[in-house]
């Protein structure tokens, strides 16, 4: 045979091969998960928010994988105990968790000695959504733009239910963006609760996830300042962010876009570190379709838990942008932002 035959020959052979062997690969992980049971870790109590959240995923995900999915509630330590089993469980593919990335990089950044692990060394499969949260004032409020309240020159009372609490921390990131005087109150038991204080006049702010003030704003409760971020709420279309509301100084702007990088760990979905690459792939794949599936979107839609997937690099640069890559004299200032110091 002609040189030039053998060498189409040896080139479509090896086209072969290659289109082959991952077709192969996918079967051979396809056939792992059919029969077994995957066990989907939620750091907190039946009937809370990620509880809530994973039990909508799972049958989905049941389906996609051609196996059993069930939530297994582990709470403790504000979810820090799942995170540390699942840190050193068997990198099988058969254990992941729905975790909250903003309360584990916070406990990674401040040094918890809780925290037994390193973030950045998690396998990611997505962030199932990343919501901004939106700064809330009471209904009959003179203060309706974001620049009348700079101007006000006033003691800023915000709602707070701890200083590293998601209402918290937002509260803290904006009053330092915008160079605002302000006195974070702790120990209010959620956003419900903490807007209902600045309903009744008893503080003048509260920083809460875009759900929570869709709900407050509805009822008539509070008003809507601006959403804390770069990007406009889904449900506050008509409301500003902070940067179209305000001019933030430029030695000040870190803090909005810290709080975006922690905001934006949001839902993180994660498996132990070093799962073998072509079950890692398989298996990145399933929730991508599985999050993909209109009806889920839907129904979570109907639950107010919204699914927005984002993929697995992507989350994996906004966690590091927390935890590893941020500059030191930002992370100094971020960690007294969150000691509550000044």
């Amino acid at each position: 045979m002609p040189r030039r035959c053998w060498a189409v020959v040896l080139s479509l052979t090896v086209s072969m091969i290659a289109w082959v062997a991952p077709a192969q690969s996918q079967e051979s992980e396809k056939a792992f998960y059919a029969g077994k049971t995957v066990r989907m870790i939620v750091g907190s109590g039946v009937g809370g928010g990620y509880d809530v959240f994973s039990r909508l995923i799972a049958p989905y995900l049941s389906k996609t994988l051609g196996t059993t999915v069930i939530v297994e509630n582990q709470p403790g330590a504000g979810g820090l105990v799942a995170l540390n089993k699942l840190y050193i469980a068997p990198p099988d593919g058969l254990q992941i968790s729905l975790t909250q990335g903003t309360m584990a990089g916070i406990a990674q950044l401040t040094g918890d000695q809780a925290a037994r692990f390193d973030l950045t060394k998690f396998t990611y499969l997505a962030t199932v959504g990343a919501p901004p949260g939106l700064w809330l004032v009471p209904p009959e409020s003179p203060i309706r733009e974001v620049q009348q309240a700079i101007d006000a020159k006033m003691k800023w009372r915000w709602a707070s239910s701890g200083g590293t609490s998601g209402l918290g921390i937002g509260a803290a990131f904006t009053c330092e963006a915008l160079n605002l005087d302000c006195h974070i109150v702790q120990g209010y038991k959620g956003s419900a609760d903490a807007g209902l204080a600045v309903t009744r006049g008893e503080m003048d702010a509260v920083y809460v996830p875009e759900s929570s003030a869709n709900n407050l704003v509805k009822s008539k409760q509070n008003w809507a300042l601006a959403t804390i971020s770069r990007t406009k709420s889904r449900f506050f279309q008509d409301r500003p962010t902070i940067f179209e509301a305000a001019k933030i100084a430029p030695d000040r702007v870190w803090a909005m876009d810290f709080l975006a990088n922690l905001e934006g760990t949001g839902r993180l979905l994660m498996a132990p570190p070093g799962i073998p690459a072509a079950r890692l792939a398989y298996l990145r794949e399933a929730i991508k379709e599985t999050l993909a599936i209109p009806q889920l979107i839907a129904e979570g839609e109907r639950m107010e838990r919204i699914i927005e997937y984002t993929d697995p690099d992507t989350t994996l640069r906004t966690v590091s942008a927390v935890v590893r890559d941020v500059a030191p004299e930002q992370k100094a200032r971020a960690l007294k932002l969150l000691s509550g110091e000044k």
